[in-house]
């Protein structure tokens, strides 16, 4: 009974990592993979474990997180403190009773391998199946589109955020921008809690119309194709909660909307007739949340463009300046 041993930051995991894993586990009877990071590391430690993670659940899959305090000096693998160095020594001696294997798609870990006894396989060393460096994708991820799984191809999104006040055309111009860039979006989440429960809401509420609302963003976002048209964000969430509750909002809708990422947010200005669709009941209030919508966006420093004119005007002027980001 042998034991398999794989060694990496996966930043990003990719096709490649994944044909080294899928074939290391048939050449061994049980496999481990350890996800080195730092608290440092650009793209977080514990997004690539769950990258690794959620691909091979049934893995023994390990985060080893180590200080940024002492460098390793022409370390062999993708160690760069001792306390990383140190975890994963004694990861490998906890299967002291089992014959070990350290599988990679090249030879620089096998100086390492032979520090420890343990037989180092190299697994397609050609790279006829990937031939490509990890750094060249994570450099461009989105010119090697296709060699990110789906669940690391949101990290990499365009999120480009529709925020306005009431009946501003943020629904339409979101499935437009969608179908013109081929992609998908996210729709409202509040309109579909309010279309099923009413609109006399508690914070509790606000609380399940937040969270519904990051769920179909993460759904959405794994079926984007390199953009993701978000319809409304939890900045605009926080500010309804302002009008219903006379000011106040749950502390942790605070700490999410500052959380989530988005390269661009269009404003729709309020200058098209307003609606009532039957769950629209805040006309006098355009005014006022455009304008605290504004306000919230610049003291935040984030970048927004505002988007006024007829539905054929908006659109245009929104396609140019997703286009500007793209690019």
């Amino acid at each position: 009974m042998n034991h398999g041993f794989i060694l990496g930051k996966f930043a990003p995991l990719h096709r490649g990592h994944e044909f080294l894993i899928q074939h290391a586990r048939k050449k061994c009877n049980g496999l481990t993979v350890l996800v080195l990071s730092q608290h440092s590391a650009a793209i977080p430690g514990w997004l690539r474990y769950h990258w690794v993670k959620s691909t091979f659940p049934e893995l023994d899959v390990r985060h080893v997180i180590g200080s940024t305090s002492t460098q390793v000096p022409e370390s062999s693998i993708p160690i760069e403190s001792a306390s990383s160095m140190q975890k994963v020594e004694m990861i490998l001696r906890s299967f002291s009773d089992k014959p070990k294997l350290l599988f990679e798609s090249g030879i620089k870990q096998k100086r390492f391998a032979q520090s420890f006894g343990i037989q180092h396989i190299t697994i397609d060393p050609e790279r006829i199946n990937f031939p490509i460096e990890t750094s060249l994708i994570r450099e461009n991820p989105h010119a090697h589109w296709d060699l990110l799984p789906q669940n690391v191809r949101p990290h990499y999104l365009r999120r480009i955020a529709l925020v306005g006040p009431e009946s501003c055309g943020k629904s339409y111009l979101a499935e437009q921008l969608a179908l013109h860039f081929n992609t998908v979006f996210v729709e409202e989440y509040g309109r579909t809690y309010c279309e099923k429960f009413g609109m006399d809401s508690s914070e509790l509420d606000f609380a399940h119309v937040a969270g519904g609302q990051l769920y179909r963003e993460d759904k959405m976002a794994l079926q984007a194709n390199r953009i993701l048209f978000c319809d409304t964000e939890l900045i605009v969430t926080q500010l309804w909660s302002e009008i219903y509750f006379k000011g106040k909002c749950q502390p942790w809708i605070f700490w999410a909307d500052h959380s989530r990422r988005y390269d661009l947010y269009l404003l729709c200005a309020p200058d098209i007739p307003w609606v009532n669709d039957g769950l629209r009941e805040f006309e006098g209030q355009r005014e006022w949340m455009f304008e605290r919508l504004r306000q919230e966006l610049e003291s935040r420093g984030l970048n927004f463009e505002i988007i006024k004119g007829d539905f054929e005007e908006r659109i245009s002027n929104a396609i140019r300046l997703v286009e500007r980001i793209t690019k």
